[in-house]
This record gives structure tokens, C-alpha cells and sequence, in this order.
């Protein structure tokens, strides 16, 4: 059940103590397993990956390449449809339509760790690859089905304080894809070895089990209400609802504004996540060790993280979304400069912690507000395929990008780079401006009030 016991959004503004309580909703805690389930795979195929693949000896260009990888996440509008309307058998009459497919792609996500465990990149590269491949599409469709089930459990003013403890939940599994894995790894291996399988087959085998925590919640959670729906057995009928009808949906709703809004998803987190790609072989080329880069990044970083997103997810009903989606571009932009100051700077862990405190920092912030935008753009009757939509153009253009990180820093150096990618966020300041600017964004529902998305 969802549950709505919380302060009326309606007013113009609402107490601080208001504005925490929502925390204390089950419905809220519950996002923080289930957070947990979808955060631990991204960096295993990306971030820690890269570090990984790095050690091992493959180029910076390669491991750029490789990062398409996760295209997976930037095409999964495709298949959502699929996701949002079509029943597993046996699976959807047992769980339910959100849960069946969590179940079937936390298990997919699970057998593709346990593959790349069992590859060495030096040897390997193209099966560890294709493992890295079934992992990305595996927890895109996680995905798809999470976010549809976090927009389903509550109204449009609780999908901060859920973004909020969804991320809690993602950011301590990227703490343990990102620095337990280093730990597990540095632990296991040979002294003075730079680069060892074993320990990186044993560091992924691990995560692999991990992934038992998503499954034991998927069985435990209840499925949300779910709206009516055209039933299957009329194909042509199931295919207009289910594949076209979200789209033309978005359109129709939000009419002149609809490219602005595209535009904007598409290049909001530019600045970042093309810049990330190369953040983990930076440090290695940088001298930072396993045990720094996991006590640093992955830790700390992932707190300030974390800070940041509960600071957003608290102050987006008293500010509004639109002015903290502003504040966000400018920092994450702005703490790019930062690396590059790094790059200059050496081996320097003191320094490498004031980096990390303040790009985490905005980042987490910014990641509050864009997923607390995105989930009130999105309809009821179609949350999964068109939040999918959605989070897919927010990745799609700069993954594409990020791919040829590596070839840059190779002509142009680390410094460079950095400079480059604070530059790509100046564009997102005025699509933020401008679409504040636009016409009041209607509710979710077409029965509910228009609202004032700044």
C-alpha cells in the first residue's frame, strides 16, 4: 500500500519538521534496499572496471571505448515498453508486474558478475566484455521496473525524499562495488603485484553474491497499484497503448515545451559523466593506491554524497526543483576545474579528499533534484516506459561522448581534459533558465492541479 499520511503538498510552503517526516514513511525506507540492489552493478561495469581494466595494462583509449558499455542504460527506452506492459509467466501472477521483472533482471545481473569474475582482461577482453554487456542491459531493465515502482509508491511531492533514500541505498552499494571491491582485490593479492586475476576474480565473485539482497527484498516488498491496462491478448491494441501511446502521451502533454524538456535531460549530466570515465584511470596514472582510491572515492566521496542528496531531497519542496536543478549544473560544472587543479598538484591524498568533498558533494545534490524533475514529468498509467525515456536521454549523449575520453586525454592530457568537460556544462545553466522560465509543467495525473515546477 502506499502511504499518504504526510503533510499536504498543496500548501505554499511547509515546515522543516515537515519537510524530514517524510523520511519515516515505510514506503521511502523501502527504496533503500532497492537502491542498493540497482547501484551495485553500474560501477562494476564502468568505474571500477576502468581501474580494473587499467591495472591490468590496457590503454586509456580502449577502456574509453569500453565504456560504451553503458549505452545500455541510454537505449533502455526501447525495450521499456516491454517492461511497463508485458506479464512474465508464472512470475507476474506470483509477484506482480514491477517486481517479475526486478526478479528476472536481478538474477541476470547476478550470473554476468559471477561471468566477469571468471575472465582475465589480459586474455579474455571480448568474454569479460559480452559479461559486462549482459550485466549493463540486465540492470538497465532493473531500472526500468525500479524507478516505475518508486513513481508508483507516492505523489510527485514525495519523489525527492525517495530519491533521497533510493540513493542511500545506491550509494552504499557503490561504496561496496567501488571500494570493497578495491579492498577485497588489494587484500587478496600478491605484495608488489600491480595486477593479479585472482583477486579480481574473487573482489567480482563476491559481488556477484551480493546481489542476494536485491532478490530477498523484490520477494519481501509489496507491489504497488497498479493502473488499468488494455489486456494482451489484443496485440494490436497492446502494442499502440503500450509502445506508442507514452510517447504520444509526453508530447500532447507538454506540447511546445516537449523538445526544451528533451533538451535538457539530454545534457544535463554531461559535465559529469563524461568527465567520470576516466576519473578511476586518472588516479591510477596519478599513483594513487587501491586502499586510497577506496578510502577517498569510494567512502568518503560516497558520503558527501549522500549529504548532498538529502540536502536536495530536503530543500526541493521549500525552494523548488527547477532553482536547485540550477544550483547543481553550476557546481558539478565547477568542481571539474577542481581535478584539473589535481592533475597539477601530484600525488597529493590531502588534496585528492578536497576534490572528492566537493564534487560528491554536488553531485549528490544535483542527482536529487534532476530525479525529483524527471519522476514529475512522468504519467501514471505510463511510469516505467516514460520515466525510461527520460533517464535514457540523460545518459545517451554524453556516454556516447564519454567514449572518446580516452583518445582526448591521450592527444591532450588529463588537465585539458578536465577543463573540457567543465566547459560542456556552461550550456545546461541556460536550458535550466529557459525551461524555468516556460509555461507552468502540468501534475502526473491529468486529473491532478497544475503545479509550479520552480
Amino acid at each position: 500500500m502506499t502511504e499518504k499520511t504526510s503533510p499536504d503538498p498543496t500548501r505554499a510552503a511547509i515546515s522543516w519538521r515537515e519537510s524530514w517526516q517524510v523520511y519515516l514513511q515505510p514506503a521511502a525506507w523501502r527504496m533503500l534496499f532497492l537502491g542498493f540492489s540497482a547501484g551495485l552493478p553500474l560501477l562494476l561495469v564502468l568505474g571500477t572496471l576502468s581501474f580494473r581494466l587499467r591495472e591490468a595494462g590496457i590503454d586509456r583509449s580502449t577502456i574509453g571505448y569500453l565504456s560504451w558499455v553503458g549505452l545500455a542504460y541510454g537505449i533502455k527506452w526501447v525495450w521499456s515498453p516491454l517492461v511497463d506492459r508485458l506479464p512474465l509467466p508464472f512470475l507476474t501472477a506470483w509477484l506482480g508486474r514491477r517486481r517479475s521483472w526486478l526478479l528476472v533482471s536481478q538474477l541476470a545481473i547476478a550470473g554476468g558478475l559471477w561471468g566477469m569474475a571468471q575472465f582475465d582482461p589480459q586474455q579474455g577482453l571480448n568474454a569479460l566484455v559480452a559479461c559486462a554487456l549482459l550485466v549493463a542491459f540486465a540492470s538497465a531493465t532493473q531500472d526500468i521496473a525500479l524507478d516505475a515502482y518508486r513513481i508508483e509508491s507516492g505523489a510527485d511531492w514525495q519523489q525527492a525524499a525517495f530519491a533521497a533514500t533510493y540513493q542511500t541505498g545506491y550509494r552504499l552499494a557503490m561504496i561496496w562495488a567501488g571500494a570493497g571491491v578495491l579492498w577485497l582485490a588489494a587484500s587478496a593479492a600478491t605484495p608488489e603485484v600491480r595486477y593479479e586475476h585472482a583477486a579480481w576474480a574473487w573482489a567480482y565473485g563476491v559481488m556477484a553474491a551480493s546481489m542476494a539482497l536485491g532478490v530477498i527484498t523484490t520477494l519481501t516488498v509489496p507491489e504497488p497499484p497498479a493502473p488499468a491496462q488494455v489486456p494482451a491478448r489484443d496485440v494490436r491494441i497492446w502494442v499502440r497503448e503500450a509502445v506508442f501511446a507514452p510517447f504520444v502521451a509526453f508530447f500532447q502533454r507538454y506540447r511546445g515545451q516537449a523538445v526544451l524538456i528533451l533538451a535538457l535531460i539530454a545534457v544535463y549530466r554531461i559535465s559529469d559523466v563524461v568527465m567520470g570515465i576516466m576519473a578511476n584511470p586518472f588516479y591510477v596514472d596519478m599513483g594513487y593506491t587501491k586502499e586510497e582510491v577506496a578510502a577517498v572515492t569510494k567512502v568518503y566521496g560516497v558520503i558527501m554524497t549522500l549529504v548532498g542528496a538529502y540536502v536536495g531531497g530536503a530543500l526541493a519542496p521549500r525552494l523548488g526543483v527547477m532553482r536547485l536543478l540550477m544550483l547543481g549544473a553550476v557546481l558539478s560544472a565547477g568542481t571539474n576545474l577542481l581535478f584539473a587543479w589535481l592533475s597539477g598538484v601530484g600525488h597529493d591524498v590531502q588534496a585528492l579528499v578536497l576534490v572528492v568533498s566537493a564534487d560528491n558533494l554536488a553531485s549528490g545534490l544535483a542527482s536529487a533534484a534532476f530525479i525529483a524533475y524527471l519522476s514529475g514529468l512522468t504519467q501514471v498509467q505510463y511510469s516505467a516506459t516514460q520515466y525510461a525515456l527520460f533517464s535514457s536521454m540523460m545518459l545517451l549523449l554524453p556516454k556516447w561522448l564519454a567514449g572518446f575520453s580516452g583518445v582526448f586525454v591521450d592527444a591532450h592530457g588529463y588537465a585539458m581534459f578536465f577543463n573540457a568537460t567543465a566547459a560542456l556544462g556552461v550550456p545546461v545553466f541556460a536550458l535550466v533558465w529557459w525551461t524555468a522560465r516556460a509555461t507552468l509543467a502540468p501534475s502526473r495525473s491529468t486529473a491532478d492541479a497544475p503545479r509550479d515546477p520552480a
